[in-house]
């Protein structure tokens, strides 16, 4: 039978001993040597008394050197040490004096703290550390000291500089990428301007054109006309891209918008023999959603469906709505998109035209292609369908297509239901844009209009001189169109942005700024279209903002509201005095 051994308690106990202390020796020599690490240890009040290897190697000291000579505030920047120690004070609302005191003021507490501070080495090179800070105590629970470990920041730091550099490069080649669109705006629209409105002058004038002169305005306008929607869906299609267009999202009534949207297309299918139908809408129905851009949207889809039918083709508009998340056949959207969310609208664009073939539907979206189209009698760019999809997915919603060959299709757009407003802001709405005439007999009302463009303000003239009851001054600089405006007291101010001197913003501001004029209506009439432009110069202090070139039915309603404010604004000082 073999002989077998066993170990006494006794004999047990003392092997669990060794190997505690051989695993204690083990981990205080990885301490002593790891360096990667600054291992530093004090005594209670503060002295080192430990000083690793890690730590050697960072701050350029030997052990010898430091260990009982000094602690660890010495190798910190005093000016850190000083902030923290005014930042703990008001953090536990107790006074700390500066120095080691403040770095083991929180451990001392039992709170371990992690900081970030510069450390200081030997030869006064100076680098960031991030430091945790923990009390060291004895059996009995007495504070015998404080252990730092700390590791070298400089790469993260280095890391975070080049990013913040990046990031502020990119906001400044934003800021130079919008200012260029905004300068850019203006210069085109600033001759378009004068073309588009002096032929519209042209085209109503009397006596009429004649037949030929009639073509040849036709063609100014209808190429004026597309230059400028060009113009407007490369700058609308840059300033989505660069994440500059702001949207409000808002309660969105479809049935007034689609009215819109219908007085504005309906003449242009007539004219091309295409018939239209549009829902009858028995409940209200609101989506979430910035107005102007779902009106950009239905309008888009809506004359592509005009401009890409046969002829005497149909185009039918339809909505649905949607509680669950069906399957969608036909989504043409940025991979990984979520399914349709619950308690949507869907707006359908339906035409009789030729279709698209199955292949070409995933190019629909790219910028200028045209699928083929850029040899056929339709004018475009293929840029439309891609503002129109990036405005849907800014808005929160989905846009689709389903199509068949000889038979037509269908582009549809989903966006979220919303409550419907509350009745006094919509009627404040529709007050707002109530348009009003004086009544026969009225006396003639002084406009001032400040701009320093020959052309521009020849246009001007001549519009406005096709009203009675109107007269016009002009100045060709702010100083002294603010010089006008305090002598001559005029209805309503029509104001150019970019002017010699001081601008238009400024001019304006001085206006506001002035008793005797800040109760005048003032109109910016400028050529800066851009999103950001108007929003700015709306919230400064402008009535209004009309972009060149001047739309003329357009301008001369705007005008009129802002002559009844003036109008009602004078009555009500008149009651008050």
């Amino acid at each position: 039978m073999p002989e077998t051994h066993t170990l006494s308690p006794l004999r047990s106990g003392e092997a669990r001993r060794q190997e505690a202390l051989f695993k204690a020796g083990a981990l205080q020599n990885a301490i002593l040597t790891s360096a990667n690490f600054s291992i530093i240890a004090t005594d209670e009040k503060g002295i080192i008394q430990l000083f690793n290897v890690g730590a050697e190697r960072m701050l350029g000291y030997q052990a010898a050197e430091v260990v009982n000579r000094i602690n660890p505030s010495d190798i910190h920047d005093p000016l850190e040490v000083m902030a923290r120690a005014q930042a703990l004070s008001l953090e536990l609302d107790t006074p700390i004096a500066p120095g080691f005191e403040a770095l083991a003021f929180k451990a001392s507490r039992g709170i371990e703290d992690i900081y970030e501070l510069t450390y200081i080495r030997k030869d006064g090179g100076r680098f960031p550390a991030i430091v945790s800070i923990t009390a060291l105590r004895d059996d009995f629970g007495e504070l015998i000291g404080y252990l730092l470990i700390g590791t070298d920041n400089s790469v993260r730091k280095q890391v975070e500089a080049e990013l913040n550099q990046a990031l502020a490069a990119a906001e400044t080649a934003n800021r130079a990428k919008t200012d260029f669109l905004s300068g850019m705006s203006h210069e085109l629209r600033t001759p378009l301007n004068a073309i588009l409105g002096f032929a519209q002058l042209m085209e109503s004038g009397v006596p009429s054109p004649t037949p030929s002169q009639q073509r040849n305005l036709d063609q100014i306008l209808k190429a004026g006309w597309y230059l400028l929607e060009l113009i407007n869906e490369i700058l609308d299609l840059a300033l989505i891209e660069s994440g500059k267009v702001t949207l409000s999202r808002e309660a969105v009534s479809l049935a007034e918008v689609m009215l819109e949207c219908r007085a504005m297309i309906e003449p242009q299918a007539q004219q091309r023999g295409i018939g239209m139908t549009f829902p009858r809408f028995e409940t209200s129905h609101f989506v979430k959603a910035d107005r102007t851009r779902v009106k950009q949207v239905l309008i888009n889809l809506l004359f592509n469906a005009i401009k890409y039918n046969r002829p005497g083709g149909t185009v039918a508009v339809e909505y649905s709505l949607s509680t669950q998340s069906p399957a969608r056949s036909g989504v043409v959207s940025e991979p990984g998109a979520q399914s349709t969310p619950p308690d949507t609208l869907r707006i359908s664009v339906r035409d009789s035209g030729d279709g698209i073939a199955p292949e070409l539907i995933e190019q629909l979206f790219q910028p200028f292609n045209r699928l083929g189209r850029e040899t056929g009698k339709e004018e475009g760019t293929g840029i439309g369908l891609v503002v129109t999809k990036r405005l849907v997915e800014l808005m929160g919603g989905v846009i689709g297509v389903d199509s068949a060959v000889g038979v037509g299709s269908v582009f549809w757009v989903e966006l979220s239901l919303t409550s419907a407003p509350r009745l006094a802001a919509q009627e404040a709405e529709q007050a707002a844009r109530a348009q009003a005439r004086l009544p026969d007999g009225a006396p003639r009302r002084t406009l001032l209009y400040v701009e320093d463009n020959p052309a521009n303000l020849e246009l001007v003239e001549q519009i406005i001189a096709r009203r009675s009851d109107l007269r016009l001054l002009t100045a060709a600089d702010a100083n002294l169109g603010i010089e006008f405006a305090r002598a001559y007291q005029p209805e309503v101010i029509l104001m150019d942005i970019n002017l010699p001197g001081i601008s238009g913003v400024e001019a304006m501001k001085i206006l506001r700024a002035d008793p005797l004029t800040a109760h005048i209506p003032i109109i910016a009439l400028s050529a800066n279209a851009l999103a950001h432009d108007i929003e700015k110069a709306l919230a400064a202090g402008f009535f209004n903002y009309l972009t060149k070139p001047i739309k003329v039915n357009a301008f001369m309603d705007a005008l009129d509201v802002a002559l009844k404010y003036a109008q009602t604004n004078r009555l009500a000082g008149k009651g008050a005095a």
